[in-house]
């Protein structure tokens, strides 16, 4: 009897930890190309589009102009700072170009439908404050909108996601692969 209770003990937990294993994101196939660094809105300091909408599968896939930006995920309440924990996303400064376009280019797939807040984390010139943010899957009927959290990125400092500026993480760096 206690092989019997030991075996269906371990058959329950192995099966609790299957089930609650994360499932795999099946690609779209979908590439939402974001330009960070336009050359003429905001004097260069902008994200574009800044504002996109995906699906889980998406592959949001980030083309670095002139100046030396990032991309690094924040939350809606602390703008121009990192996920807590180093759970984010960042692109590391990887990709500075004096003009065109970077070599490579910073990929990350979409996980769920919540909004992933994003900002360019260049102290030179304090970007993020600036207004050089953006967002995936605004929740529009929330109040937290880019707008607002442009206006409380005004009055922060940035904050790096890592001492390493070349480190990257939760993405791809990859080759610019023109159209």
């Amino acid at each position: 009897m206690v092989a019997y209770t030991t075996l269906l003990t371990a058959a329950t937990t192995l099966l609790g930890l299957t089930a609650a294993a994360p499932s795999t994101i099946t690609p779209t196939g979908v590439i939402k190309r974001v330009f960070a660094g336009s050359t003429t809105a905001n004097n260069g300091l902008h994200f574009e589009p800044e504002n996109l909408v995906a699906e889980v599968g998406d592959l949001i896939e980030f083309h670095f102009l002139p100046k030396n930006h990032t991309v690094v995920q924040s939350s809606f309440d602390h703008p121009c700072a990192p996920l807590a924990g180093g759970a984010g996303v960042f692109s590391g400064f990887n990709f500075a170009v004096k003009e065109g376009e970077a070599d490579n280019v910073f990929t990350y797939m979409v996980k769920d439908k919540e909004p992933f807040w994003f900002y360019c984390s260049q102290t030179n010139g304090n970007h993020c404050q600036k207004g050089m943010s953006g967002v995936v899957n605004q929740k529009v009927d929330s109040g937290k909108t880019l707008d607002v959290y442009k206006r409380n990125a005004v009055n922060t400092v940035t904050v790096q996601p890592s001492a390493d500026i070349l480190a990257s993480q939760g993405g791809s760096i990859v080759p610019n692969k023109p159209l």
